[in-house]
Parts: structure tokens; C-alpha cells; sequence
């Protein structure tokens, strides 16, 4: 059993981690802290859950202790900063939602996130947690960078084919779609339904800064190739639907792919191989990723779902926690009677 902290309690990422850490087994307690909601009431910002959580008081930062075993970090991008240092000193298990610790280079901060790393002496003890690819290293470590939503769709998609057929690839071309809550709960006026509804439009194009993080850890895997990414905003709350086209060098065959993807996913529980290009509404309100892989000739389709928030997000990063401990990874996160449908 063990104890939890949740810093950044009070967002659309804190609402979920508190819901699988109040459902997990192996969770004994937690707290939730906040700066600016520091003595509030947790019902006041999810009435949702009246009834479902025991502790309900909003601690503050300022008074952050080292009691708990792990902390969940779910703070804008810079702020993880100010508090993994000391907690990794402490010999605290962190996974932070954030994107302060996902690149492995310093100088990478200053032209995608525009700030100087403080601790970028961290950057090389850090896992990268993408939960579900098998090759994901957990061993005598205590740092884990949760990927950024789009990433999780993106790398999902496209490692099993990098990995195995990087010498063929051409070009990868990603489109990708996202609802409007991976800006998180901040009011802006381009994201109120009156702008929206009825809307898509590109936005951050060739300036997203969830591009590195992708093409690292790509080119970790062999990929040396053409490569694009395109974002749009949806008029719906959460999801990412994403469509990456490959080209190829030489033709390949369809039960060829197929066979890459089911020997690389076949024990991710979390990963369901579609015969069909998913819809986002399968995915909202899940930890699943869906993906499709159609080849034609010379070009593989894929086409993947998630929940931004769930597994671009707080579900990914409990997975993440029950790998760091050696749990069944759906443990918080999955109903048993569903759990051995998971790969299809």
C-alpha cells in the first residue's frame, strides 16, 4: 500500500487522477494540493464526485511535505520545475503530467517551451513513460515524464512500423485533431463554445512543441525521414483523433503490418487493433487507444483515438505508477470483466 500526493488537484487532469487513486487498491490515502484553491473545498470544483471521495480539503504547496510515497504532478508547463527537484532528493517517486522533463536535450526548453531548464541534471534519470510500448524501461528509477496527449497517439501509431521497417520509410505525414480541453480549464475566448461550435481550424502549425518530444523518441527507434505534423482544434470537450500516412520505398502487405502490430501490442492491455478506423466516441471516458492500419501499395493509413485526458494524460500516468511499483497495469483504471477484451 501507498501514500499519494496530487499536486495540481483541481484541473481536468487532477479530476481523473483522483477518481482512479480513490478506486485503487493499492492506494491507501491521498492529498490534493493547490496554490491558488489552497483551503477550499474539493466539492466546490467537482460536484461530481459528492459522495465519492473521503478527503475533501485542498492543501496547500507551500506546505508540502514529504509524507507521501508518490506524487502526481498536473501543473502547466515550467511550474513541475519549482517541486521534482527536492521531492526526487527525497527519494519520492514522481510522475509529472507536465512537459518539463519529456526532452532529453536543455536547449530544446528555450526555443519549444521558451524557459531555461533549472534542473535539467534530471532530464537523463527520467524515464519516458509511454505505458503501453513494450520496450519502456522502468527499473531503478524515480522519475517518469508522462507523454504529452498527442505524442501518446502519435508514438502509439507509428513506433511498431519505425521500429521494424524504418529502412523503407520515405515520409510520415500526421494530421491530428484535439478537443478543446488539452488547453486545460483557463478561460479563452477562442475556446468558448460560441467560437467553436461548428468549427475545426489548424492551429500551431509547424510550431507545436509536442514536435520534438515525437521525433525523439522516434528517432530513437531508427526513424530518419521526412517527417510532418499538423494540429487542429474540434468543436468537442475531449479526444484526439489522429490520421499518419506512410509512405513507403517498396510495397508491403496488409497481413504483413498486421502481424508487426499484433506481436508488438498483443500483451498491452490498453491497445485494441480495429478492423476499421476508430471512432473518438469509442475511446472518451476510456484509457484505450485505438488504431487502425490500412496499407495500399506503396502507403500505410493509420488512424488511432484516445481521451486527451485520460490516456494522453491521468490514466496513462497511473499505468505508469502501477508499473513503477510492478502492479497489473489496468489496476484504478479498468472493470475486470472488460479487461480480456482489450486487444482485438
Amino acid at each position: 500500500m501507498i501514500s499519494v500526493g496530487i499536486i495540481g488537484g483541481t484541473g481536468y487532469t487532477g479530476k481523473k487522477l483522483i477518481q482512479y487513486c480513490n478506486s485503487h487498491p493499492f492506494v491507501e490515502n491521498y492529498k490534493i494540493y493547490s496554490g491558488k484553491s489552497a483551503g477550499e473545498n474539493l466539492y466546490d470544483y467537482f460536484p461530481a464526485l459528492v459522495g465519492l471521495v473521503n478527503d475533501t480539503k485542498i492543501n496547500s504547496v507551500n506546505d508540502l511535505s514529504y509524507e507521501h510515497d508518490l506524487y502526481f504532478i498536473a501543473l502547466p508547463h515550467g511550474e513541475s520545475l519549482n517541486y521534482i527537484p527536492a521531492l526526487i532528493s527525497n527519494g519520492k517517486y514522481v510522475v509529472d503530467l507536465g512537459g518539463d522533463y519529456r526532452l532529453d536535450v536543455e536547449a530544446l526548453y528555450e526555443k519549444w517551451y521558451k524557459y531555461s531548464h533549472s534542473s535539467s541534471y534530471l532530464l537523463k534519470t527520467k524515464t519516458y513513460g509511454l505505458a503501453d510500448y513494450p520496450s519502456t524501461n522502468y527499473d531503478d528509477l524515480k522519475l517518469v515524464a508522462n507523454p504529452g496527449c498527442y505524442p501518446t497517439a502519435v508514438l502509439l501509431s507509428l513506433l511498431p512500423l519505425v521500429e521494424n521497417l524504418s529502412e523503407k520509410i520515405l515520409s510520415v505525414s500526421c494530421v491530428a485533431y484535439s478537443g478543446t480541453s488539452g488547453a486545460g480549464k483557463k478561460a479563452k475566448t477562442e475556446l468558448m463554445l460560441s467560437e467553436m461550435d461548428g468549427n475545426v481550424k489548424a492551429y500551431k502549425v509547424d510550431g507545436h512543441q509536442h514536435e520534438p518530444e515525437i521525433l525523439q523518441q522516434l528517432v530513437k527507434k531508427g526513424f530518419d525521414s521526412s517527417f510532418s505534423f499538423t494540429t487542429h482544434l474540434l468543436p468537442v470537450a475531449t479526444g484526439i483523433y489522429l490520421t499518419a500516412s506512410v509512405h513507403l520505398n517498396e510495397s508491403v502487405n496488409q497481413e504483413e503490418i498486421n502481424e508487426i502490430y499484433y506481436n508488438v501490442y498483443k500483451n498491452s492491455p490498453f491497445i485494441r487493433l480495429r478492423n476499421t478506423p476508430p471512432e473518438l466516441k469509442w475511446v472518451v471516458d476510456t484509457n484505450f487507444c485505438d488504431i487502425n492500419v490500412t496499407v495500399k501499395d506503396k502507403v500505410i493509413i493509420i488512424t488511432s483515438a484516445i481521451d486527451n485526458l485520460i490516456k494522453g494524460a491521468s490514466g496513462q500516468a497511473v499505468q505508469n505508477m502501477n508499473k513503477l511499483f510492478g502492479w497489473d497495469e489496468t489496476f484504478g483504471i479498468l472493470n475486470k470483466e472488460i479487461k480480456d477484451a482489450a486487444v482485438y
